[in-house]
């Protein structure tokens, strides 16, 4: 994720880093390069473009912007609403550190708060496709089975255990024991939240159709402007270019917010705040240090 001060003017303008620009660059080029040959061609022969019209480009242009404008909607909800999920994560692993402050055995509060922040690696080396047993097997006590189909559900099931044995053995009363079990089922609501973002992408004809529709409508487009711009037509098609193919570029970013682009979510910086919470409540002094912006992405 981008995180920097919002730029000046010059910043604006000169800015590279989470700008898209590098990603759509070549298509942008080749887009104007393309209207270059084609007020030439038109400079050389004005009668081939005496009969196009703009009014097409218009509606079409006008469409599009519309259709693009619910795709990218579509597309930020699916990141924002992760990002909620995650937020959600941290308000229940933090309400687990309050609510185990009761336990007296503290190897006991130990491996639970252990076992959470070992169910915050998994879930972010699952979302974003890595081993989840090396993630999180430094804070997992007892350690699952390396062949388990969901180590970060077996893993929530493992604390919800400890603390049903807590409970019976009269260690927490009951209410508490409830005030804990819900924080665990949301934790799984988080997981599977989380789970249905990253495996359910957007339809694959309604990302294809709009693709299609932007090539199409990039590459026309010069053939309606170069009779009544000529030489300025080149400057307005990689206008419109950017424009186009940086929206499509973002939206298909923000589909996914688990991966490593650099509009993606931060999801090693909120499993670290949560191993600093973890440790800090475990009574660690030496805490790992947050994590920063590098050149402006914070991981």
């Amino acid at each position: 994720m981008i995180v920097r001060p919002k730029p000046n003017l010059i910043g604006v303008l000169t800015s590279l880093k989470g700008s898209i620009a590098k990603r759509i660059a070549w298509r942008s080029l080749l887009v104007t390069l393309l209207a270059s040959a084609i007020v030439l061609i038109e400079t050389l022969h004005p009668s081939y473009f005496s009969k196009v019209s703009a009014t097409p480009f218009t509606l079409l242009g006008l469409s599009l912007s519309i259709f693009m404008s619910f795709r990218n909607n579509a597309c930020y909800d699916r990141w924002y609403e992760a990002r909620k999920a995650w937020g959600d994560m941290l308000v229940d692993i933090r309400s687990m550190v309050r609510e185990t402050q009761v336990i007296k055995d503290a190897n006991e509060r130990h491996n639970i708060l252990s076992n959470l922040c070992g169910f915050a690696h998994a879930l972010n080396a699952k979302l974003r496709k890595k081993n989840e047993l090396a993630a999180s097997g430094e804070w997992l006590n007892p350690m699952p089975k390396d062949n388990a189909a969901d180590i970060s559900g077996g893993i929530l099931l493992q604390v919800g255990q400890q603390c049903s044995a807590l409970a019976e053995s009269g260690a927490i009363n009951e209410w508490r024991y409830t005030l804990m079990a819900n924080h665990l089922t949301r934790l799984t609501q988080v997981q599977a939240v989380c789970e249905r973002i990253k495996h359910t992408p957007l339809p694959f004809p309604y990302t294809l159709l709009l693709h299609r529709t932007i090539y199409l409508f990039c590459i026309l487009l010069p053939f309606a402007m170069a009779e009544p711009l000529g030489w300025l037509t080149p400057i307005f098609t990689a206008i419109v270019s950017y424009t186009f193919f940086g929206l499509d570029a973002i939206g298909d970013e923000l589909e996914d917010p688990f991966g490593r682009d650099e509009n993606d979510l931060p999801t090693d910086a909120l499993v670290r705040s949560v191993e600093r919470d973890v440790l800090a409540a475990l009574g660690v002094t030496q805490l790992p240090p947050q994590l920063e912006p590098v050149d402006y992405v914070l991981s």
